[in-house]
């Protein structure tokens, strides 16, 4: 029990000198100089730890603004590509339009329907060409078995003419840009009789 009242008594001693004003912590406790360097010691680490807060504060504030400019870098390259994405696109087809113009022009004064025909042949090449240049191919249909990827039945014929799902004729031809279909081939499928 001696121990607790000599505890007790310790608290109510720095109790009453905290009330009083005074320092619980009195010279007789801890010698000045030591109170001076612990205080020293403190304020400096309390000033390395504001430095480097600052340090940690302008690396974060960097870090914001350089996230920000590359958010606002990369929205104005998609509209950017979004704008003028198409642009290879349409300078491969303006040669087209000029042929377009070239064959109209041509065939008002133009009787020979063969001179015609040839005419819009070569406009279809050359159109045809330019699209392939950026990528779109014809799903070939011909001697193909059906496939529901690329190929859209919409009849279906009994014959033993054909081996039964092969493609018997294309009704509308179908596209593809890379592994992508753009437009399904409209076919014709042999079934058993």
């Amino acid at each position: 029990m001696g121990n607790d009242d000599n505890i007790l008594n310790e608290e109510a001693e720095v109790s009453e000198a905290a009330e009083s004003g005074g320092n619980p912590f009195s010279d007789e406790c801890i010698p000045k100089e030591e109170v001076e360097e612990i205080t020293e010691e403190c304020d400096n680490t309390i000033e390395k730890l504001k430095a480097e807060i600052d340090k940690l504060n302008n690396q974060y504030l960097r870090l914001a603004a350089d996230f920000d400019n590359y958010r606002k870098r990369q929205m104005q390259e998609r509209e950017a590509l979004l704008k003028y994405g198409a642009e290879d696109t349409l300078k491969k087809l303006i040669e087209t339009l000029d042929t377009i113009d070239r064959a109209v022009a041509s065939t008002e004064k133009m009787e020979d329907v063969k001179a015609v025909k040839d005419s819009y042949n070569i406009v279809f090449k050359q159109l045809f060409d330019a699209l392939n240049k950026i990528g779109l191919e014809v799903i070939e249909t011909k001697d193909a078995t059906f496939d529901p990827n690329l190929h859209e039945a919409v009849m279906q014929t009994p014959t033993s003419e054909y081996p039964e799902h092969t493609i018997i004729a294309e009704l509308q031809k179908g596209y593809k840009l890379g592994d992508r279909v753009l437009r399904p081939s409209l076919v014709n499928v042999a079934v058993s009789e």
